[in-house]
């Protein structure tokens, strides 16, 4: 792996929410992949059982032996993990079926909420990567909170349906109570709304609150319910490689124009 000086320091990005199916996995990996695109060397961390990440991102299970389950129960490095994907740019550390039970098994271990963090520190100056992007289960347990105290940010899928504000609550209340506690300098960058059907009016009246409640918090880019989007996990490529042109890869294309703008607003600040 390429050395970098110790000063170089990857931005560490949750990408978070205790909902499933709002595209928390989806927005990993393809806004990881539009980052490989504009040549930034992007690690992403799945910190979910499910998986979904590694599928996602065409990993077999052959290919898993070595997983995030490993790093956090201190048996393997950071960097012992990382497999390449077939995104020029994009590594991964895959998720294995040990991860289910790391809830249970991290209760009685020494610093268990700062696992991430320290196997992400203690590796700083072999890592070559400006983003690391964690994917956390839909839960708000030691899994989500080891990712939490690990990040610089966090990005937060949020999708356009009833009660999306009520979900998100929880999340930013246990954010701001990782903050105090654990990691000071932690916050949302930004929530993203995915699955926005404009034929739906529904979508329309959700943007619009959750735009009314956290302000310039929201991307002004959405992610749009679209097929192909829903289609390229199954073949094993984000869907900016599975159809470049479509609504939802062009998405994913602005989303990390945003990220990028918005980090370069943060510096100047």
């Amino acid at each position: 792996m390429n050395t970098v000086s110790p000063t170089r320091r990857p931005r560490v990005m949750a990408i978070a929410n205790q909902k499933g199916g709002v595209g928390k996995t989806t927005t990993a990996i393809n806004l990881a992949t539009a980052m490989a695109a504009v040549r930034k060397k992007v690690l992403i961390v799945d910190l979910d059982p499910q998986g979904n990440a590694s599928t996602g991102l065409g990993i077999n299970r052959a290919n898993r032996k070595v997983s995030s389950y490993h790093v956090l129960m201190g048996e393997a490095s950071l960097d012992q993990a990382v497999v390449k994907s077939d995104v020029p740019g994009l590594d991964l550390v895959p998720s294995g079926v040990d991860l289910a039970g790391a809830e249970l098994e991290l209760v009685s271990v020494a610093r268990r909420e700062s696992r991430l963090r320290d196997a992400i520190s203690g590796r700083l100056a072999d890592m070559a990567y400006d983003y690391i992007y964690i994917d956390c289960p839909p839960a708000l347990g030691l899994l989500t909170l080891n990712a939490l105290v690990a990040s610089d940010k966090v990005l937060v899928p949020l999708q356009c349906e009833f009660f999306a504000l009520e979900g998100v609550s929880h999340l930013v209340k246990t954010i701001e109570r990782v903050k105090k506690a654990f990691n000071p300098d932690l916050d949302i960058q930004g929530i993203v709304l995915t699955m926005f059907d404009r034929r739906n009016n529904l979508s329309d009246a959700v943007a619009a609150d959750v735009r009314g409640y956290f302000g310039a918090k929201v991307f002004d880019t959405v992610i749009p319910r679209n097929v192909r989007v829903s289609e390229a996990p199954s073949h094993g490529k984000p869907v900016l490689l599975y159809d470049l042109r479509s609504q939802g890869a062009q998405a994913y294309v602005h989303l990390a124009g945003e990220v990028l703008k918005r980090e370069k607003q943060e510096v100047r600040a």
